[in-house]
């Protein structure tokens, strides 16, 4: 396997993999630049077992809560693409199919259409997420799972690697839970995925696994899902997700994971938010502060436009971007003030050929619906 993974062309693929859409950055140009010898020196690092990650450039991100995203250097997310190209299949046979985040064919679209024909199904819903999800999981308890699928000791030295590379990334923002058994040395537990890394998110659905098993084998929930942290169990009687409840606090800690307080059975006619919309059994809204965050958002684009520091295109592209998002709820409405909204901008702040061209592409885009 580890074999596989240094390949020329395993490398290569990883590459492209990871520099789509970053082509112009300043790190990914200066990789591209010296392809062929930086490609190799990573296989030669890797052949030999010398390979140590870089350091993290982290920064926080306020929607929608403040989270601190912390990005690797471009040749270690090369070697992470190269690591998940060939581990990803084993552990993809044996996740469940209600598991929605971070999966080929899957995604926010398909798992929000599944919470709405759950919510036309059934009378209540549990709907819980994780404390401090990323920051929480421990090593230990990731390896343990992960060796019981990979055997080749030198995937495990490579995957220790990473996760070495990004400990103490999240220490600041891990608020320390005790569990049943920990003694003076818990606090010093390994422990941390760092946000933004293709690792973590391929390892957060591994590090879940045992959990969504439990969920559909033990408990035997039928309508369940899950995405990254966030997840959500239907049923027609209320005593059974209070049960369930309990159950799932009991399992959860085993992983050294906790629950927000605010977890409490629902009735699906409330409404369930989830992944940016409240979804109700026959419709579906956008979040108000979801539209009012990239209200600002496209105001900023339109003033960087007319200093010349975003192209029409991109202007065109965010707004296409969000349009085929919010087009999955029931939002003609709010999608016709933000235009009236943003052409009045563009109107008042400028005139001439470009102006209108843009107004009528932004136009044809959101009301297209």
């Amino acid at each position: 396997m580890y074999s596989k993974i240094i390949s020329w062309s395993n490398l290569l693929d990883a590459y492209h993999k990871a520099s789509r859409g970053k082509r112009g950055k300043p790190d990914v140009a200066a990789f591209e630049h010296r392809l062929e010898i930086n490609l190799n020196r990573i296989r030669e690092e890797l052949a030999e077992m010398r390979y140590r990650p870089g350091n993290y450039h982290s920064f926080y991100i306020h929607e929608p809560k403040k989270r601190l995203i912390s990005a690797a250097p471009f040749h270690d997310r090369v070697v992470h693409h190269a690591l998940c190209n060939i581990i990803e299949p084993l552990f993809e046979s044996g996740f469940i199919y209600d598991s929605y985040a971070n999966r080929q064919g899957k995604g926010t679209h398909r798992a929000l259409d599944k919470c709405q024909q759950c919510a036309r199904r059934y009378a209540y819903v549990l709907q819980c997420d994780i404390k401090q999800f990323f920051p929480a999981i421990d090593h230990r308890i990731l390896m343990s799972v992960i060796s019981g699928k990979i055997s080749d000791m030198k995937v495990l030295w490579l995957i220790e690697q990473i996760l070495a590379g990004g400990k103490g990334v999240l220490d600041n923002e891990y608020e320390m839970n005790y569990f049943p058994g920990d003694d003076l040395f818990a606090t010093e537990r390994p422990r941390g995925l760092p946000i933004g890394n293709l690792t973590s998110q391929f390892w957060a659905n591994v590090y879940m696994t045992p959990f969504d098993n439990f969920v559909k084998r033990e408990l035997g929930c039928r309508a369940y899902i899950r995405y990254v942290d966030d997840f959500l169990l239907f049923h027609n009687d209320k005593a059974v997700l209070h049960h369930w409840k309990k159950r799932i606090i009991r399992c959860l800690s085993k992983y050294r994971l906790v629950i927000h307080n605010g977890a409490h059975p629902r009735p699906v006619e409330e409404g369930i938010p989830f992944l940016g919309f409240r979804i109700f059994p026959q419709h579906r809204r956008l979040k108000r502060r979801k539209g009012i965050h990239y209200r600002r958002k496209l105001k900023r684009y339109l003033y960087a436009f007319r200093k010349g520091l975003f192209s029409e295109d991109q202007v065109i592209e965010s707004v296409r971007g969000w349009t085929n998002h919010a087009g999955h709820g029931n939002t003609t409405g709010l999608r016709k003030a933000m235009f009236r909204d943003i052409s009045r901008i563009i109107h008042e702040k400028a005139s001439g050929p470009d102006t209108h061209e843009l107004a009528g592409r932004i136009e044809k885009i959101m009301l297209k619906r």
